[in-house]
């Protein structure tokens, strides 16, 4: 069945969706990683692909940015599509002296200085957190690549342009790095009773404020971040 925002069938997605932010890396990565990659839905340009990666149906979809766009997309994916694991391949600015550019975030957790989590109208704060199980997968392969990682905290911000520029802030409380989508994914994920994990690269640092990345280098040069979701989505 089409929803308002996805214009796909039953079964035109994988049990495990890639999710970034951004809809032309979803189609870099469906073109790059996937064999038969088909798209499936391109409403508002939100483009998804299903296809298989090593014998493995695998979809990835875009979510745009912030809790309110991935909290729809995710939402319906897991409510209307058969959706059962939704990783987030996204960016996050660095919050950590540890982590330069590239460099992998697994958000263990996920804070939050937005109002998502309001509509539950909980008797006080939930903590929103990612399935241990595709975290333990995702540890597990980037030790098998080698790549410079670390598990902990993030933080979903509902401002990229943040006027308190409150962003360090956060680090004192041991946060690794800032995003604007976590938080949603995993709450919608724990309502649903579903499983997300959020794996991020590092595309800039608010320690180092000499590193960034360009655009189109967030596009495509995500290497090790995107081989870490495509391994960990084959195994489940």
């Amino acid at each position: 069945m089409a929803t308002p925002h996805i214009n796909a069938k039953v079964g035109d997605f994988a049990k495990t969706v890639l999710m970034p932010g951004d809809p032309l890396r979803a189609k870099f990565i469906a073109e790059t990683y996937l064999t038969d990659a088909k798209l499936v839905n391109n409403v508002r340009g939100i483009q998804g692909y299903t296809g298989y990666y090593k014998g493995k149906k695998v979809s990835v979809m875009a979510s745009g940015m912030g809790q309110p766009s991935i909290g729809i997309y995710s939402y319906e994916l897991y409510n209307f599509f058969g959706v059962e694991n939704i990783i987030r391949v996204g960016s996050c600015g660095g919050l950590d002296a540890e982590l330069h550019v590239r460099d992998i975030v697994l958000a263990q957790a996920a804070c939050t200085n937005g109002n998502y989590l309001a509509q539950y109208r909980l008797p006080g704060t939930f903590a929103p957190i990612c399935d241990f199980k595709l975290l333990n997968l995702a540890v597990n392969e980037c030790e098998k690549l080698g790549a410079n990682y670390k598990v902990g905290n993030v933080l979903s911000s509902d401002t990229f342009y943040d006027d308190a520029n409150s962003g360090l802030e956060w680090a004192k409380m041991g946060v690794l790095g800032v995003e604007m989508e976590s938080a949603a994914l995993y709450a919608n994920a724990a309502r649903l009773g579903k499983k997300a994990l959020c794996i991020c690269a590092v595309s800039d640092s608010l320690i180092y404020q000499y590193e960034d990345l360009t655009a189109d280098e967030r596009e495509t040069s995500f290497t090790n971040l995107i081989t870490v979701a495509l391994e960990t989505a084959i195994l489940l």
